[in-house]
């Protein structure tokens, strides 16, 4: 092919080469263009003029670059044909120890035809030369990887075989070192999982753990609550001689403090009200009970408010009773009161003190209100104030739709005879505390005798 090359080179330059004489001259003739001077012209230095025409430049510098093409395509050729000996020996080499590794003896014949020249033939085009050389390389380099991921999965095998055998107890060699380096990596990452996941559940185990033990807590706070109020009520409902035979407390006071009648009074046109009493607050006691309606918070009130006497209100009329209990011992004041003339009388340890008329006289006490103990209503049943709270301790709250006997109130003050109110009895499940306030057994009459 390049002889072709180089003879074209010549025939179209226009050259060419006659037989030498025997005296070793020659002639060299140059074709030049019909119509043209046949004479060789020279130029005024001597020289000889070079005479080509546009079309052949041309062709000269065709030529030329095809000679570098092919200069080039030789030298990529040289270099492909070193690059695939190289392969050829690696793939080579990669047979054999996979041969070895496995005991297999059937890569004979794959040797045989991987180890065969592929520069045998090769077409005469250049472009077509290199694109088979380039799928030559792409197949080796195919088969080479396909050798190598072979040969470490049986290393692999191999090397977990040797692990198994181990632990058999039988004899091994030692593994490669980057196997056994492999491996190390591989346990130090799952020992590291696995530590980090010991560490996660041991953490969850703890929040598990004080997050049972806060529901334990707050479980048998409610339990123990729930206990105190069973022991409250069983106290309440079984501590008692009978249902009249106890007391409410209110220690302090607060506008939060009180008791409640769960009774209300019908109408009425008359009415006794008596309790017992123990205070010693001051200045004034507070207030005993109050009955409130709608309409009206002040239809009736008993109240002992600072510096004033103990007062009685009807309908938020006033009358001041002659009644003095504040001196921290047990005392048994009864009120009466009638609509006619709006007469009323005030006993205190069953002896009348006072009496007086004209207090909303005519008024009949009107029904369906709230009865409140130790608290003044501003509203029905609430809007308390602090400073009108009764502070001590009362007991029998009984309320009758008549005004009663001296000689009845004179019985229930000494303890020879007890009247159970006709509208309103003192019974304890009549009776509900309320804001901290407390009931407690009392024998009164035997108190009574002990301060006596």
């Amino acid at each position: 092919m390049l002889a072709f090359l180089v003879g074209l080179l010549y025939l179209v330059g226009g050259r060419t080469v006659r037989s030498h004489d025997a005296t070793g001259s020659r002639f060299v003739c140059s074709a030049i263009p019909a119509g043209s001077d046949p004479s060789c012209p020279f130029d005024p230095n001597g020289n000889r003029v070079q005479i080509t025409s546009p079309v052949e430049e041309e062709l000269q510098s065709t030529i030329f670059h095809l000679r570098e093409t092919i200069l080039q395509q030789k030298e990529t050729i040289v270099s492909q044909q070193g690059t695939i000996k190289e392969l050829n020996s690696k793939l080579s080499r990669c047979e054999s120890a996979a041969e070895d590794s496995a005991g297999r003896s059937r890569g004979s014949s794959r040797r045989k035809d991987y180890s065969k020249n592929t520069m045998g033939d090769l077409p005469r085009d250049p472009t077509e030369t290199i694109d088979q050389l380039e799928k030559t390389m792409q197949g080796l380099k195919g088969r080479l990887e396909n050798l190598e991921q072979q040969q470490l999965r049986s290393n692999l095998s191999a090397a977990t075989a040797a692990v198994v055998s181990g632990v058999g107890g039988n004899a091994v060699g030692p593994l490669p070192a980057e196997l056994r380096e492999l491996l190390k990596h591989r346990l130090g990452t799952l020992e590291g999982q696995l530590l980090k996941k010991v560490a996660e559940l041991e953490e969850e185990k703890s929040q598990l753990y004080n997050e049972t033990a806060a529901h334990r807590q707050r479980t048998e706070s409610t339990l123990n609550s729930l206990l105190e109020r069973i022991t409250e009520l069983e106290r309440s409902n079984n501590a008692f001689k009978s249902p009249e035979d106890f007391k409410v407390s209110l220690p302090l006071r607060t506008n939060y403090l009180y008791g409640r009648i769960k009774k209300s009074l019908p109408e009425m046109y008359a009415f006794t009200v008596c309790m017992w009493l123990k205070s010693s607050a001051l200045p004034g006691i507070g207030t005993p009970f109050s009955y409130g309606v709608p309409g009206q918070a002040n239809e009736i009130v008993l109240i002992e408010w600072g510096n004033n006497p103990m007062e009685l209100l009807v309908n938020d009329k006033v009358a001041q009773l002659p009644l003095s209990v504040s001196d921290g011992r047990w005392h048994h004041i009864c009120i009466t009161w009638t609509t006619r003339d709006g007469f009323w009388e005030a006993y205190q340890d069953g002896e009348r003190l006072g009496t007086g008329e004209n207090l909303a006289p005519w008024h009949p006490i009107k029904p369906g209100g709230v009865i409140i103990l130790g608290q003044e209503q501003d509203i029905v049943g609430g809007r308390f104030d602090a400073t009108q709270a009764f502070v001590g301790e009362l007991s029998h709250f009984n309320m009758w739709d008549r005004v009663l006997r001296p000689v009845d109130i004179m019985g229930m003050a000494n303890c020879s005879s007890y009247m159970p109110g006709n509208v309103v009895p003192w019974i304890d499940t009549n009776v509900e505390v309320l804001g901290g306030a407390s009931k407690a057994a009392l024998e009164i009459c035997e108190d009574r005798m002990i301060e006596s």
